[in-house]
């Protein structure tokens, strides 16, 4: 009999505990009544009988169990399964996956990674079927189980070669939860006629800590199929990254003249002190840097002061560290964006009782934003460049000549449109643009004052009020409205009624776009709904709505989309071309609005006037992650893996360890060395139980 883990062997010398305690006598219940001692001189103990051993089967029941359990964490397997296998002619099917995450670019991990690759290749029988994958953030075949089987024996370990010699690890975070998922479905597929063995996936890889594993949580792995990680080890556990905090997306962190960043240190690192500040495309400080105290396993925010000048800087550097591939993070001043609103009405900008005035005072200039209204007046020409500038088109008055039907083409393109008309004559400019005949409105004036009674806040255009604090609309007194049946718009939805019943907000789609129409405008003579503070908040959501309130991201990590153009835009990207940071030029099609080769960190620019037109991309944080895996975190998420596969100093006693991993884990003897133990113990306490009951009758009888 063998063992995968020797080690724990050693802990059979804990039988000593049970023989120490049977030495040691207990100390006798019987009492007697004696006078008092106080003349008489004291003396010394005398030894009058020696300890002695007592209850035998007791103690050799208790050593027995300690014994057994040392056997079964040593994980036994009885050695000659393996060869009969081979004999009776079964070939092992066998995925190896390679990590070629940013994490591997560490010194000397991919050469080994490479190296025991080969070995794999060198060490599978002819009859033996075998596969190349590599994973980072994505899954990517090398070499195939067909082309491995065309491929003549003789040549394959030179195909193996030949292949990663022109692989490299990439940038990308480590998903090792969906490539070890789709290895094992790739592996579990009926084979064609051929009699297999073992299958087994072989995982080549640094197992760090800031591998994603969280899809293995309950996933039901095929029964046949067995995981093996051979874990290569860096030769220093030094690792120190950088990293930009997340600020609030109208955050404007040049506004303060800093950036923020996060600096950690790997756990076990023996480097403490590093140098964090800007630097050019030559990988030199500008200016002084900054002095930041990181201890082990922890880490430390600072912030880190522009660049005073017209310096170009697009990047912050880390140094004081052995492993350079997570030391730059790449940063984009913001830029401020310019948002316009088409206003389509006949009223003037400086009249306090008109819808205009009220709109062009609430959108106000702030830190990331301007935005601008443009008043256009019913009567002149809507052309598409103006139309198609706006991000939200707003309409209060009856419509004139064609820019009805072209309000109505923008819509169907994706535009957002807020109908709000001033009187009930204008709702035939709405029946226009909708396409309807004859739509009308009747004017209603209240004695009193209606309130909003009903209110979708499940609708995007109220999100932001469906909090308690903020659903309350009950302060809001309208004077008058225009009455409107729902019912006269085809596929309207009510997103809000008066408590007088009648629609108060609509909404109709149109193509890719919508309209919302207000039955109530937010003049005085209609309403409070200006003057209240839900009127903002509701501007912004329109805005929102349209896709144009929310800033797209500027900081991506390697691996993530990024959208060239809004969606609801009417305008298109016409051939846009992205350039990496290798210089490398990437032409999109025509109308394409999505870029996903962001395979490297750095700054990309796009020659399209659309925005943005650059953004960084960034190492994953995770990557940073470097400190190993606990070896038995797979297991613990239920991965079929039988013992993770340390260093080993030759191929041959690395293919020793493999087959003595693939023994124990389908002969799985250490269940039955947990089950002798556990029946010991329970018949150890039952004897310990009628000992102590027999002890305690004697020492009864005897008093």
């Amino acid at each position: 009999m063998s063992f995968l883990a020797p080690f724990f062997l050693l802990a059979a010398v804990a039988i000593g505990a049970p023989v120490v305690f049977h030495l040691i006598r207990r100390s006798t219940k019987e009492r007697r009544v004696f006078s008092s001692l106080m003349f008489l001189l004291p003396s010394s103990p005398r030894l009058s009988r020696r300890s002695r051993l007592e209850h035998l089967l007791l103690l050799l029941l208790r050593c027995a169990a300690i014994v057994l359990l040392a056997m079964g964490f040593a994980r036994p397997f009885l050695k000659g399964a393996l060869p009969e296998l081979s004999k009776a002619g079964a070939a092992k099917r066998v995925l190896v996956l390679i990590d070629t995450s940013a994490s591997m670019r560490r010194k000397g991990l991919w050469e080994m990674a490479r190296g025991r690759a080969e070995d794999l290749a060198r060490e599978a029988s002819p009859v033996d079927q075998l596969a190349l994958y590599t994973f980072d953030r994505d899954f990517k075949r090398l070499v195939t189980f067909e082309q491995w089987g065309a491929t003549p024996p003789g040549d394959r370990l030179g195909l193996v070669r030949s292949i990663l010699a022109n692989t490299q690890p990439g940038w990308a975070s480590t998903h090792l939860d969906t490539a070890l998922i789709q290895a094992a479905e790739l592996l579990g597929e009926t084979d064609k006629g051929t009699t297999v063995g073992l299958k087994q996936v072989v995982v080549i890889t640094d197992l760090q800590e800031g591998s994603q594993t969280r899809a293995l949580q309950g996933h039901e792995w095929p029964k046949d199929v067995q995981v093996l990680t051979d874990r290569v080890l860096a030769a220093s556990p030094n690792n120190a990254g950088i990293q930009l905090v997340a600020e609030a997306r109208d955050a404007d962190y040049l506004s303060d003249s800093v950036v923020r960043v996060r600096v950690t240190n790997a756990a076990g690192s023996q480097r403490e002190q590093f140098q964090a500040g800007w630097s050019g495309a030559d990988g030199a400080f500008i200016g002084k840097p900054i002095e930041v105290y990181v201890p082990a396993g922890q880490n430390r925010v600072t912030s880190i002061p522009a660049p005073a000048g017209s310096t170009p800087a697009d990047r912050i550097i880390l140094r004081g560290d052995d492993e350079p591939f997570d030391n730059t993070v790449y940063v984009l001043p913001p830029q401020k964006r310019q948002t316009t609103i088409l206003y389509v009405g006949n009223d003037s900008a400086t009249d306090t009782r008109q819808p205009l005035f009220f709109l062009q005072q609430a959108f106000q200039p702030t830190r990331g934003q301007t935005i601008q209204v443009t008043a256009e007046p019913t009567s002149r020409p809507l052309t598409g460049a103006t139309i198609g500038a706006a991000g939200l088109v707003v309409v209060t008055d009856l419509l004139e000549g064609g820019n009805a039907a072209a309000l109505r083409g923008a819509v169907f393109q994706g535009k957002t449109l807020l109908f709000a008309p001033a009187s009930a004559a204008a709702f035939t400019a709405l029946g226009r643009i909708l396409g309807l005949d004859g739509l009308n409105a009747e004017e209603r004036r209240l004695d009193g004052y209606a309130l909003l009674g009903e209110v979708d806040f499940r609708h995007p255009l109220f999100a932001p009020f469906a909090d308690a604090r903020f659903s309350d609309f009950t302060k809001i007194h309208f004077w008058r409205y225009r009455r409107l049946e729902a019912r006269a718009l085809a596929g309207a939805e009510v997103l809000a009624r008066f408590d007088t019943g009648d629609p108060a907000i609509l909404q109709v789609v149109l193509g890719k776009g919508r309209i919302i129409i207000l039955t109530a405008g937010w003049n005085p003579a209609d309403g409070q709904l200006a003057l209240s503070s839900k009127f903002v908040p509701l501007l912004y959501s329109l805005l929102d709505l349209g896709g144009t309130s929310a800033p797209p991201p500027r900081q991506y990590f390697v691996g993530d989309t990024v959208k060239l153009a809004n969606p609801g835009a009417s305008e298109t990207v016409s051939s846009p071309t992205v350039v990496s940071p290798d210089g490398k030029q990437v032409r999109l099609r025509a109308g394409e609005t999505n870029f996903s080769q962001t395979s490297m960190p750095g700054i990309y620019s796009i020659s399209s006037s659309v925005s943005p037109s650059h953004f960084a991309v960034n190492l994953e944080p995770a990557e940073s992650r470097t400190a190993s895996l606990p070896s038995d975190e797979l297991d613990r998420l239920g991965v079929p893996a039988p013992l993770a596969v340390s260093v080993a100093s030759t191929p041959a006693d690395r293919a020793v360890r493999l087959q003595s991993a693939d023994l124990e884990a389908r002969q799985k003897l250490w269940r039955w060395f947990i089950l002798a133990a556990l029946g010991v113990l329970g018949l150890e306490t039952w004897l310990a139980g009628r000992t102590a009951r027999h002890s305690t009758v004697r020492e009864e009888v005897a008093a």
